[in-house]
């Protein structure tokens, strides 16, 4: 891989997000507005309860990581997206730029701008409530690792999804972290769900960082077997979702649909 043409990649979204600093809003107010809104409704719920549990760490540090995998999806794709936006998509691939190299700068803009979103969230969480997310010790870097990369598979399945189907089908994508929330266990145990829904949530990697998480918080022996699986499960996922986007580039190439996806974008 040359790393060279990943860093134009790169280079690009940045100065597009330079150049319009509109498109840095929505990064920083929906985690804002998130963190906040979780923070006082945890408050109030430990203020009403009765009994000794607080609901700072398990609500608002659920909350948090599940912004936080949000953000990955969201930065791979809309990088995706201003490409078909600006109908700059045939522009970028009339370039000896390789399928991998351009999905890497996707990546890697993914990184950049999920680690801001991700530090203002921990400051806001941290400061405001006292969100003792810190206690997880060590295990918060595994814990964010699976959710990084599945965040990162979502994001390029989303994106093949958009090669495929066309400019339209975005719109399929918004609602996509949303759908899989129930599935994952976001505020309860997967052990609640029906049968067919668990079986779901076991192929879902963020599953076991939640079901670890509250574990942890509640004092129990944390399984380090399942955050294995976990991990496993994301990079196989990630892997998928390359070669999936992989071969539907190369099937709309061969088809002759990228001249009509351009002028779909154009309209």
């Amino acid at each position: 891989m040359r790393w060279r043409p990943v860093a134009g990649v790169l280079l690009r979204q940045y100065y597009l997000l330079r150049s319009s600093p509109t498109r840095m809003l929505p990064m920083i107010a929906w985690v804002t507005i998130d963190i906040v809104l979780w923070g006082f409704i945890t408050r109030y719920l430990n203020s009403v309860s009765g009994s000794k549990i607080d609901f700072v760490p398990s609500l608002l540090g659920a909350v948090l990581f599940w912004d936080f995998f949000t953000r990955v999806m969201l930065g791979v794709t809309m990088a995706f997206l201003e490409d078909v936006w600006s109908r700059n998509f045939i522009n970028v691939f009339a370039t000896p730029l390789l399928i991998s190299e351009y999905v890497t700068g996707l990546v890697l803009t993914s990184i950049a701008t999920s680690l801001i979103g991700l530090v203002l969230m921990l400051v806001l969480a941290t400061t405001l409530f006292g969100l003792p997310l810190l206690s997880l010790g060590l295990l918060l870097i595994p814990f964010l690792l699976v959710l990084f990369l599945f965040g990162i598979a979502l994001g390029i399945f989303a994106s093949a999804l958009v090669l495929r189907l066309g400019p339209a089908s975005e719109w399929v994508v918004w609602p996509i972290p949303a759908l899989l929330s129930p599935f994952a266990g976001v505020f309860y145990p997967i052990t609640t769900l029906p049968g067919w829904m668990h079986v779901i949530s076991r192929l879902l990697p963020p599953s076991y960082v939640f079901e670890g998480m509250r574990a942890v918080i509640a004092g129990h022996a944390f399984s380090a077997r399942d955050l294995i699986v976990g991990i496993v499960l994301a990079v196989v996922e990630m892997v998928l979702a390359g070669r999936l986007f992989s071969r539907i580039y190369r099937h709309v190439v061969r088809s002759g649909l990228l001249a009509r996806y351009s002028a779909e974008s154009v309209s």
